[in-house]
């Protein structure tokens, strides 16, 4: 029997003080899995009383960001502010997503309410290239919570993006994308359709395995294409579920920006350097100076 797994990538792990983010993609070894090009997991943390999580506002191109916090013992809240004018309060069970398109400013903070308690932190952000021809899209924002959920009593699959077990989720896709959370109690297991082109799992609590092998925690695990596999929990688990269409041109990423064309990428840090992109209102006074070296880079 062949090998349901068919790479395994292991993240970067940063050490934020009150909290850990843990990033996969884009890695030295792949850059994307389907359209997705940036995995970053983060906690479960407890922030202490008076700490909180201050993103100060930062740009983005040719991509979109997709937020999904965990809920549970560990269940948070984030505030979201971008250009547009858009504020939203980003809670478990809701599926966030902000297209950058041509260019769009966020800033991502604990809410001012719940920051003199200690706060709980536990998700998932992702970016999500967009296709050749739309990259330069109008920016948008949209929160959707009336996701599709599929139960047996020992399983409970959400559906967050795309069309999984039958269910699709309202979500805008910009490209054919899966994405998925799936909690197992002890002894749960899941049919993972060979629909998408390309697909990986990732376990963020307990334990699960595919057709046997077990899932590294915390680590992505690329599946095999074109294979009808079973996902597995012996002792209870949490994996997200992610991938969709495979994109035949090449994406670049340099920092906070994501493009098919390296000038375009330059013309951003550029627009961003001399203050050309737009203010946040409600947040106009903070800002992410342009790296020197970033932490994140692909292809350049």
């Amino acid at each position: 029997m062949s090998d349901p797994v068919i790479q395994t990538l292991t993240p970067a792990t940063h050490d934020l003080g009150a909290f850990q983010v843990r990033r996969v993609l884009p890695a030295r070894a792949r850059t994307m899995v389907g359209p997705f090009i940036f995995v970053d997991q983060f906690g479960p943390a407890v922030l202490p009383a008076g700490t909180a999580m201050d993103v100060r506002p930062h740009p983005h191109i040719n991509l979109a960001t997709v937020t999904w916090l965990f809920g549970g013992k560990y269940a948070g809240a984030i505030d979201h502010r971008d250009s547009l004018g858009t504020f939203a309060t980003i809670r478990p069970g809701q599926v966030n997503l902000m297209t950058a398109g041509r260019g769009i400013v966020h800033s991502e903070r604990s809410p001012a309410a719940e920051r003199a308690d200690s706060q709980a932190l536990y998700g998932m952000q992702t970016w999500l290239a967009l296709p050749d021809g739309r990259e330069d899209i109008d920016p948008a924002f949209e929160q959707q919570a009336d996701l599709p959920q599929l139960e047996d009593g020992t399983t409970t699959a959400r559906v967050i993006m795309g069309t999984l077990w039958g269910k699709t989720a309202p979500t805008t896709q910009h490209s054919q994308t899966i994405y998925a959370e799936i909690l197992f109690a002890p002894g749960g297991a899941i049919p993972i359709d060979a629909s998408a082109d390309e697909r990986a799992v990732m376990l963020v609590g307990g334990e699960a395995s595919v057709d046997g092998v077990p899932l590294g925690l915390y680590s992505l695990a690329v599946l095999a294409p074109g294979a009808t596999l079973k996902l597995s929990s012996n002792g209870g688990g949490r994996v997200m579920l992610l991938g969709g269409e495979a994109f035949t041109s090449k994406r670049h990423v340099w920092w906070n920006f994501v493009s098919s064309s390296r000038e375009r990428i330059n013309q951003a840090k550029h627009d961003w350097d001399e203050g050309r992109f737009p203010k946040v209102p409600g947040d106009e006074d903070e800002f992410i100076p342009l790296p020197e070296v970033p932490n994140t880079r692909a292809n350049l």
